[in-house]
């Protein structure tokens, strides 16, 4: 099974930690975050999809076309259209199934575990401000019905956590434009509800890196993501 993480942008909330190298080769405790996703990846995953834009020879110069006995691919996304668009570019190098992630997001390998039970799925996590987070509508059956971005008022408390289990069957839906000429992966993947089950599951821990206050909490609490 394939894993594509999508890892072009620069991340501008890191100031200037990202000055000549992609958010996702900042290092904690020693390591690339990239190199603590990999190392929580299950034995089920046998390829490694990145998708780069900024600065990144530095994930290629590091991960090369093999790491720790995986094979390495790497996709190029000059346009920073988003995450959807992100994905769409890689349509032609992925299987029938496959795992996506965000290359910045810290995951738990139990959780990453628990999404490949699924044919499709999504990893939710609970939060107390849902006006800070793209908000997964479930159904009885906890299957996903929508992604609704920062909403004001919302009655469940699953964020999406920006990982995924999907098969190229969402290369047959148009991707959603979400603002400043970006795609959202989210999005279009709810489409897919109408026909598909993508089953929520619930995370036990998600730690998303996206400032330098995040980073230093990183640092505090990576050894519980083992």
């Amino acid at each position: 099974m394939q894993v594509v993480i999508l890892a072009a942008g620069r991340g501008k909330r890191m100031q200037d930690l990202t000055n000549g190298i992609p958010k996702p080769m900042i290092k904690i405790k020693g390591k690339p975050i990239l190199e603590h996703k990999i190392n929580a990846l299950p034995k089920e995953i046998k390829e490694i999809v990145f998708v780069v834009g900024y600065y990144g020879e530095h994930i290629m110069n590091h991960f090369k076309r093999f790491f720790n006995g995986r094979k390495v691919t790497y996709v190029f996304q000059t346009n920073l259209n988003g995450t959807g668009g992100a994905l769409f570019l890689a349509k032609s190098v992925l299987k029938d199934r496959f795992m996506v992630m965000m290359g910045d997001d810290l995951y738990h390998k139990k959780d990453i575990k628990s999404l490949l039970k699924h044919e499709m799925a999504v990893l939710g996590h609970e939060v107390d401000d849902p006006s800070q987070f793209g908000m997964i509508k479930v159904n009885r059956n906890g299957n996903m019905l929508d992604i609704v971005e920062k909403p004001k008022r919302w009655k469940e408390k699953l964020a999406n956590a920006g990982i995924y289990v999907m098969t190229k069957k969402i290369f047959d839906y148009d991707l959603v434009p979400i603002g400043t000429g970006e795609f959202g992966l989210p999005q279009t993947l709810a489409k897919m509800s109408d026909k598909h089950k993508i089953k929520v599951e619930k995370a036990t821990m998600w730690h998303s890196v996206g400032t330098p206050e995040d980073l230093l909490e990183a640092e505090k609490i990576i050894h519980k993501f083992v």
